[in-house]
């Protein structure tokens, strides 16, 4: 059946589907179902990539690697040079390449089965909705939103997803990591007690940043932004939101759902007069449900030692969360240990062709608001509960259009100057 989403989720104008968008939808049953009936490979799954980056490239690849019958048959971008540049790296020479802001829309109207999705994250709302409007399977880089308003749209999109069986697979890869998933169902099963704290980091040294100059000088500021889109928590989340969510979400993973309360702090201390909003150390604590702390970390600072990994103490002993228990009880993972980021694709793909589609659309939702949590109490200075998280909050940072044009350029936060809203 399919259900319209409630008005409040709506990402306002930009993100209503056009005429053009909404009849994506009409075309989408013969091909969802030609998958669904699909079995051991022996059918094609057509596939089109949204967002030409490197990521986005990567996960094209990635899925051409997982599993036999696999074609790319659509690609779109911003930018056109990037459509190009995606098609010779993956040798996609008999490809659809479609560029600008409503490229989308032209892949999901193309005969696919199966979209990738992989632009700037404040994108993902209305990308999504729209892919699972037309009857498409989707993998979905995170994070998937930037805001609580556009995670609230993405778990109602991934419901609708999971009435007309689609199946939906997202990039939190450690989900799909065989000694992730042997630790922590040994985690699980009690092999380290109750777990009464643990530490989630991603301390690096920096990431690139591109000047307006070159072939840049001629584009909108706005377009621009989007190409420089790490820079902008509108477009990115900030650190926290786009890299640390894979280590928020082997926290929540690990006990059993979010945190119920949050409090941060952090700030812009390296990026000196580099344009962008974002700050480059956050440092939140994050109380679980069993009353449990949680130190979450993360940092861009140059010329720093790097950290990047879980860890988590229970009543017993402690795991890495990775493949490593210390304790009462002791283990070592020793199986294979396949590429992740392969992996999820194999396993979406297994799926659709048992018509038993994975949804994992809540669930990163859910991790991806877990880190806008800790970001927006470090970028107000007030500790805030999920609750209100959840069900409470307004805030919605994502441009209400988005076309080359003038750029959006909000202030670095500051704290106690920054409005929880």
């Amino acid at each position: 059946m399919n259900r319209p989403l409630p008005s409040d989720l709506s990402r306002r104008d930009f993100v209503k589907l056009s005429a053009a968008g909404a009849s994506v939808a009409m075309l989408a049953g013969a091909a969802s179902n030609r998958v669904l009936a699909a079995t051991a490979g022996s059918d094609r799954i057509r596939v089109g990539l949204v967002g030409c980056g490197g990521r986005g490239t990567g996960a094209a690849q990635n899925c051409l690697d997982s599993s036999p019958g696999v074609e790319i048959v659509a690609v779109a971008d911003l930018f056109e040079r990037q459509v190009t540049a995606a098609k010779k790296k993956l040798n996609l020479s008999a490809a659809q390449g479609f560029w600008g802001f409503d490229s989308f829309k032209q892949v999901l109207a193309s005969d696919i089965d199966l979209v990738i999705l992989a632009t700037p994250p404040g994108f993902r709302p209305l990308h999504f909705e729209a892919a699972v409007a037309a009857g498409k399977h989707v993998f979905m880089e995170k994070p998937v939103a930037v805001d609580p308003v556009g995670c609230r749209s993405v778990i109602a999109t991934a419901k609708l997803a999971k009435e007309k069986r689609l199946a939906i697979v997202a990039g939190t890869q450690r989900r799909h990591q065989p000694s992730y998933i042997a630790t922590m169902q040994r985690i699980k099963d009690g092999a380290i007690g109750e777990l009464v704290g643990g530490q989630a980091y991603w301390n690096g040294e920096g990431i690139w940043f591109r000047e307006k100059k070159d072939w840049l000088a001629s584009v909108s500021d706005f377009e621009w932004q989007c190409w420089n889109w790490y820079h902008w928590d509108w477009l990115s989340g900030d650190q926290i939101v786009e890299q640390h969510i894979h280590n928020i979400d082997v926290m929540n993973w690990a006990f059993g759902g979010p945190p119920v309360k949050f409090y941060g702090m952090g700030g812009r201390q390296n990026r000196g007069t580099l344009p962008g909003n974002i700050w480059d150390h956050f440092a939140v604590e994050l109380e679980y449900a069993n009353g449990a702390r949680v130190t979450s970390m993360c940092r861009h600072t140059p010329k720093s030692s790097s950290r990047i990994g879980e860890r988590v103490v229970g009543t017993k002993g402690s795991s890495d969360c990775k493949g490593s228990i210390r304790g009462s009880t002791t283990f070592d993972y020793a199986g294979a240990n396949p590429n992740p980021m392969v992996q999820e694709h194999t396993d979406l793909i297994a799926s659709i062709r048992k018509n038993e589609p994975l949804n994992e659309g809540e669930q990163v939702a859910l991790s991806t608001l877990t880190a806008i949590g800790g970001r927006m109490s470090a970028y107000t200075g007030r500790e805030i509960s999920w609750n209100w998280l959840l069900n409470g909050s307004k805030l919605d940072i994502f441009p209400k259009k988005c076309e080359p044009g003038e750029g959006h350029f909000p202030n670095v936060p500051i704290p106690g100057a920054v409005e929880l809203i």
